[in-house]
This record gives C-alpha cells, sequence and structure tokens, in this order.
C-alpha cells in the first residue's frame, strides 16, 4: 500500500468517530439480557473510554491504551474467567455492526470488512481467553489492524 493510505483510524473519522460507535454499541449491550451481565448490567463511562482508546490503537490512532490502561495485559486480564460464550460473542458482533450503522461510519465494503474482520478475530479470541484454566499468551503488543488486501476506495 502507498504511505498516502489513511489508517483505518483516519479514515473513519478519529476518535471521536470511535466513541460514537462505541458508546452506542454499548447502550446496545446494556438492552440484551445475554450480554449485559458481563459488564455488571451496566457499561461504565470508564470502561467505555477505555475500549475506545483499545479500538482507536488497534485501528492506527495513538498508543493511548498501552500508555495509559496497561496494553494487552491489561485487556486479557478483564475477560479472564468470564466464560463468554459462542452465542454471546456473535451477538456481540452483530450489535458493533448495527451500531455502525446507527452512528453514520463510513459504509464503503473495504472500511466495514476491516473493522468487522477485527471483531471477529478479537471476539474469538476473547471467546478463548475467558474460559476458566484457559491457557493464554500472557505478554503481547496491542495488536495493529490494517486495511488487509482491499485497502480504502476513493473512487
Amino acid at each position: 500500500m502507498a504511505d498516502s493510505t489513511p489508517t483505518i483510524y483516519a479514515w473513519a473519522g478519529g476518535r471521536d468517530a470511535f466513541a460514537r460507535w462505541l458508546n452506542r454499541f454499548y447502550d446496545l449491550v446494556e438492552s440484551e439480557d445475554s450480554l449485559a451481565p458481563l459488564f455488571g448490567g451496566t457499561v461504565s463511562q470508564a470502561h467505555r473510554e477505555h475500549v475506545t482508546d483499545w479500538w482507536a490503537e488497534v485501528m492506527g490512532g495513538p498508543a493511548r491504551y498501552t500508555a495509559e490502561h496497561g496494553g494487552y495485559e491489561q485487556m486479557l486480564a478483564r475477560h479472564r474467567d468470564l466464560a463468554i460464550t459462542d452465542a454471546q460473542r456473535l451477538l456481540f458482533v452483530t450489535l458493533l455492526s448495527r451500531a455502525a450503522d446507527d452512528v453514520g461510519l463510513p459504509a464503503d465494503p473495504e472500511f466495514r470488512a476491516a473493522i468487522m474482520g477485527y471483531a471477529e478475530w478479537g471476539s474469538r479470541l476473547a471467546v478463548h481467553n475467558s474460559q476458566p484454566g484457559a491457557h493464554t499468551a500472557p505478554h503481547a503488543p496491542v495488536p495493529r489492524w490494517g486495511w488487509g488486501v482491499a485497502p480504502p476506495y476513493d473512487g
């Protein structure tokens, strides 16, 4: 890809766009009986901010989650022993997609494939990592997600 290719973070509209998206997502989560208990019934503002920092960093934005919240190890610790089910994972990913539509994130297929590709990948790891006694990688960098095979189309 050429150096002029924007990051997924920039293409989305930066941190404000990710915050709108994830706040809408967590509003939807709070209304789902199968997901809300994973967050104690409601999703705190601090949790929303931390996850926004995570997604922003993963998608090419500032490394704020690593610098301020403990990086991969902290994210891993937050999922430990939650015993997330496959059904919860699927609903989680579905709500992320719905929330992206609701807040008007870019609808081009390349962008949506990128963010939903990460949602699929990350949520499947979260299912594994959340199982009691799961064998997990104790240390890893926060992933940096890219466009994959389809950079943004600007036609």
